[in-house]
């Protein structure tokens, strides 16, 4: 029988022990749906393929200003409580290699309530296009990785404070698998809400008493249940089905002052396959 060779923890996924360590704390639920993604894909024909999660991100920045309980972060035990924000920021799950270890990082794009399609979709094309070492939002992360375990952890704990959280986790988290064959997964992203996408599949749906086949878009919602209850929770995730087939990508104006790029997004977000 052959020994098992044992290696420490890469230092490319410390910070995902700090994260884990954290996330641990909260109360998870999970509710799902499928979008009908015919409009959608239609709109993706037209001129710039833009990601599926470019769509997400434009109607989570539409719809959960409209859930300010969500929109929220959670802390304290003894004397629990809320932080309530006005714009959304979006946290964004990337899937990157350092120094040859596959690690799942993010960063935040903030005010995303005020971002045009085109916005978003640039953050995507920047963040697929630059190398991890050069993502000037991955700073953090980079000196985050450099330190010891112990050091690490209060370093995570100290930045995550209530008040600033946003800015380093966002007041909302989306990812995605629709790269893979992935039908439908669940994540905390250590937000009070947490969109997962899965893979757009051609599948069989029943229209006006009649099976048709259909693009079918897996949505799943994850909500703390320390912040928010379930009722609450499934009126979003109708409203973001809603919108999503709607896919209504008109009316969104970039603010003033606000650069083209700032922000990411995974970075096999274009790479949703489109059904036969």
């Amino acid at each position: 029988m052959s020994t098992p060779e044992i290696v420490p923890v890469p230092a490319a996924r410390r910070q995902t022990l700090h994260f884990l360590r954290f996330a641990g704390a909260a109360a998870p639920v999970y509710l799902d749906t499928e979008v009908d993604a015919t409009a959608l894909l239609a709109h993706r024909q037209l001129g710039r393929k833009y990601s599926v999660v470019s769509y997400a991100m434009l109607v989570l920045g539409r719809v959960l200003p409209g859930f300010p309980e969500a929109n929220a972060a959670f802390a304290g035990s003894l004397r629990p409580r809320t932080a309530r924000h006005a714009a959304v920021d979006v946290k964004l799950t990337l899937d990157k290699r350092v120094d040859g270890v596959r690690s799942v990082l993010s960063v935040v794009l903030p005010d995303v309530d005020g971002c045009t399609l085109d916005h978003l979709q640039n953050a995507v094309e920047r963040l697929r296009d630059t190398p991890v070492a050069d993502i000037r939002e991955l700073d953090g992360v980079r000196k985050l990785q450099k330190l010891p375990i112990p050091l690490g952890r209060l370093a995570f704990r100290l930045a995550n404070g209530l008040s600033g959280r946003h800015r380093r986790m966002g007041t909302v988290a989306l990812t995605s698998l629709g790269h893979a064959p992935v039908h439908r997964f669940f994540s905390h992203g250590g937000t009070t809400v947490t969109i997962g996408l899965g893979r757009i599949t051609p599948t069989p749906v029943v229209r006006d008493g009649e099976v048709v086949v259909r693009p079918l878009l897996p949505l799943s919602l994850t909500f703390d249940h320390r912040v928010i209850d379930g009722a609450m929770a499934a009126d979003l995730l109708a409203a973001l089905k809603t919108a999503l087939e709607d896919c209504d990508v008109t009316g969104a104006a970039t603010p003033a002052g606000h650069v083209d790029g700032v922000g990411a997004v995974e970075h096999v977000a274009d790479r949703e396959p489109q059904p036969a």
